[in-house]
């Protein structure tokens, strides 16, 4: 059985995180690296300034960044409210364990919310990856794996 099909659900959700930070250069970081910023997403100025040091490394052509850039920052802003609802689920479970008593409906219904959380963020980074993987060439994504895989983003794994 593959290792992935094996892991728990928090695991799971955890390593997606962990795997959008892989889209770093791809509008992911917005969802996953805004506790870096105060707690806010990443600004547009600062993602435009990750996507030229990664057009400088994978060599894009202007044709390229042209398709790249609405694909990143629709993934951006896509995935920033799929974001705050992680969030939220995890200060709602937080809040469920502290309580006086245990609601197990409750409990249950929240971590059915928190995996439908990381499902849709997972199929909208799957697309947004996708999306990118077309407009790329086997070199360029070639380089790109060989960047996240140094970084130990998502231990040079792209799905979870």
């Amino acid at each position: 059985m593959h290792q992935n099909l094996q892991q728990s659900p928090r695991r799971r959700f955890f390593r997606l995180a962990a795997l959008s930070v892989a889209l770093t250069g791809f509008g992911g970081a917005a969802f996953a690296q805004g506790r870096r910023h105060g707690g806010e997403a990443m600004s547009e100025e600062h993602l435009d300034r990750m996507l030229k040091h990664l057009y400088v490394e994978i060599d894009a052509t202007d044709a390229q960044k042209q398709k790249l850039d609405p694909i990143v920052k629709l993934a951006a802003g896509d995935l920033r409210p799929l974001r705050a609802k992680a969030q939220e689920a995890r200060r709602r479970g937080a809040e469920l364990f502290a309580a006086d008593t245990i609601d197990r409906g409750a409990i249950e219904h929240a971590r059915v919310e928190q995996i439908a959380a990381a499902d849709a963020s997972s199929r909208r980074f799957t697309q947004a990856l996708t999306d990118v993987a077309e407009v790329l060439t086997p070199g360029q994504r070639k380089t790109l794996a060989a960047r996240f895989a140094r970084r130990g983003h998502g231990r040079g794994h792209f799905f979870s």
